[in-house]
């Protein structure tokens, strides 16, 4: 992978700092979006952030955090191109990379602990994309944000 960003809001600002630190670690390149400190954010404002980051291509691919990670998935999802998955457990996890692709890994800061979360990002990390007939359903998910963008519906 050529670059990662992550971002998060007040609530999942100690996970995403704890994650960064791993990443560092790992040797993975890493841009952090903010915040910078655990003072009162809106996690919209950092999840599409990440969403437009991935869709000009700054970067592959993202991480958001938010105290239960459902705010930032409603976020990113509404980026046609973005599939944000919400991950609380290694085999949801693995599927949604091997399966759906996953080009955002959404995190509850307040729903996981440390340790679950690093294990969570080195499974999303490792985890290729099988493509074959998962391919020709993310096509059609594809057509779905075409339609309603001819419509005028996005």
């Amino acid at each position: 992978m050529k670059k990662l960003a992550i971002a998060s809001d007040h609530a999942g600002f100690d996970l995403k700092e704890s994650i960064v630190a791993y990443l560092h670690n790992e040797g993975v390149a890493v841009e952090d979006f903010g915040p910078v400190n655990s003072d009162s954010v809106d996690y919209p404002d950092y999840g599409m952030r990440i969403a437009q980051a991935i869709l000009d291509k700054e970067v592959e691919r993202g991480i958001v955090i938010c105290g239960t990670g459902v705010g930032m998935s409603i976020v990113v999802n509404r980026f046609p191109g973005i599939r944000g998955t919400l991950c609380s457990d290694l085999y949801t996890t693995k599927m949604c990379r091997e399966h759906n692709d996953s080009n955002i890994l959404i995190m509850g800061g307040r729903v996981i602990g440390k340790g679950l979360a690093q294990e969570i990002v080195k499974t999303w990390l490792e985890t290729p994309f099988e493509g074959g007939r998962h391919q020709k359903r993310l096509d059609k998910i594809e057509d779905i944000d075409s339609k309603l963008k001819s419509k005028g519906e996005l």
